[in-house]
Order: structure tokens, then sequence, then C-alpha cells
């Protein structure tokens, strides 16, 4: 490894277009991971590459009932903080790359990977969402996922909501926790301006349906293959935001200042 990266020196001698050095790839396995650090040498790996593929082989019988179960689904975190104290341990000068991943592995599970329970929302994602990470927690259920960005283009925060259960609906409420840290939040929610809201779920609410519907209209393509236009419901900003069972919320608040995103 040392030696390639050496060569990796010689080609591109400028450190500001110098490719990033990454490694080794595949599932992280601690004595392995380590080993390969110890023998790879001082600065030489420049990423700690590793896979995430948490839903086990796609063939598998039980690959629908883990993507809805929150559980399951959280031990990966555990993986992360491995792959994070053998960086702090034997890589400092390193950082955490997912090189790659998908879910379930072997080319997905048949009947399931082109569904809505297998939904990436890759499109909405990168039309909604900013670069910057906002970190957000809730009380309620573990059936809720919430994560948070800046929004994009304009000012703004944006959550997307996932709700795993299969009966339950959620009513969210924002509001400012005075509490917070014994202190006054460090963000402004006004609630003056009209939510934009983007509602996915799957048709007459099967998971495994291929097609998936925004705001109850099915996006489907064209005659011409084109991408339907993707639009957001416009919602009083001061009523709670509404999470139907099984279903996928993209949510941009404009009038919620957030000092990382200013």
């Amino acid at each position: 490894m040392a030696r390639i990266k050496n060569l990796v020196k010689e080609m591109y001698p400028n450190p500001k277009t110098q490719p990033k050095f990454l490694g080794p790839g595949g599932f992280y396995d601690k004595k392995w991971f380590d080993t390969f650090f110890d023998a790879s040498g001082h600065d030489v790996i420049d990423g700690v590459t590793h896979h995430i593929y948490n839903l086990g082989p796609g063939n598998n019988p039980d690959v629908v009932r883990r993507v809805q179960d929150p559980f399951f689904l959280t031990q990966i975190a555990q993986t992360f903080k491995d792959v994070s104290n053998s960086i702090d341990k034997f890589a400092p000068w390193s950082g955490a790359w997912v090189s790659e991943s998908g879910g379930a592995y072997n080319s997905g599970g048949q009947l399931v990977s082109y569904t809505f329970a297998f939904g990436f929302c890759a499109l909405l994602w990168h039309r909604v969402m900013g670069s910057k990470v906002i970190s957000v927690t809730h009380k309620g259920s573990p059936y809720l996922r919430v994560y948070s960005h800046c929004a994009k283009k304009e000012l703004g925060v944006s959550f997307v909501f996932i709700n795993l259960s299969k009966n339950t609906s959620f009513e969210i409420d924002l509001f400012h926790d005075l509490n917070l840290n014994g202190g006054s939040p460090n963000f402004e929610f006004k609630g003056h301006k009209k939510r934009e809201e983007y509602h996915l779920t799957p048709k007459d609410g099967n998971i495994l349906s291929s097609i998936v519907l925004l705001n109850e209209t099915p996006l489907e393509l064209s005659d011409s293959l084109e991408i339907p236009a993707l639009k957001p419901k416009l919602v009083d900003g001061l009523k709670p935001i509404s999470i139907a069972a099984h279903s996928i919320a993209f949510v941009t608040i404009r009038d919620f200042n957030a000092p990382a995103c200013s």
C-alpha cells in the first residue's frame, strides 16, 4: 500500500490535485482492519472504505420485514462506531468512507428491490436536501425516522420523515424548546410561510407496489418517457406535519432559521 501511495505522489506531486488514496473496502472486520492499518503504515490511507449491506442477501425472504424493523436497522450503528474507533486508534489522519452500500447484496431482492419498500427517493433528495447536515432528534416512536439538512438553493431547513409503521400515523409539532441547555434555542421557527411537503406513499398502501404516489398522484413516466413534475403540497406552516403509515415525507420550512443554514 505504501508503494502505491508513493506512486500516486510521484504522478500527482501537487497536493491540491492529488487523488485520495482509499481502501481497503469490503465488510468491516475489526481484527482484519486493525491489522491492515498496522501493515499499511503511517499516513498512507486517506480514506478508510467499507461496505454496508445490512439487510443481508437479497434472496432472504426476511428482507421486507427487516426493511420495516427499526430495531434491526439500528444495529448497523455499531459498525459505524467500531470503524470510527479503529480509525481513531490506528489511522487518525484518515477518515471513514462508505464506498459501497445498497441495503441487500447479490443485486438486491426479487419482488422487493423495484418496489416502494426499497425506494431510495434520490431524485427528491437531491432537489430538496442541501449538503449541510443538521442534528435532529424526536421523543416519539422508534418507527418514525427523522433526518434534516439545510434546504437546497434557498434559505430554510428540509426534513425527511420515514414512517416504518404499517398501522400508525404521526403528527409532528415544531416548537421552541426554551429549556434547551438551560438557555435560548439556537434557531428561530416562525411558521408564517407555507410549508413545502412531498408525501410519498405506495399504491393501495402496499409497500411491495412498484407504483409510488406523490401527494396521492401516481408517479409515472410520460408517453415520451419523461419524469413527471415533482410539485410540493403547500401547507399552513403552523399546522402539525402529518406522516401517514408506511410513507416517506420530504418537508421544507423556509422560515425555519438555523444558524448553520444562514
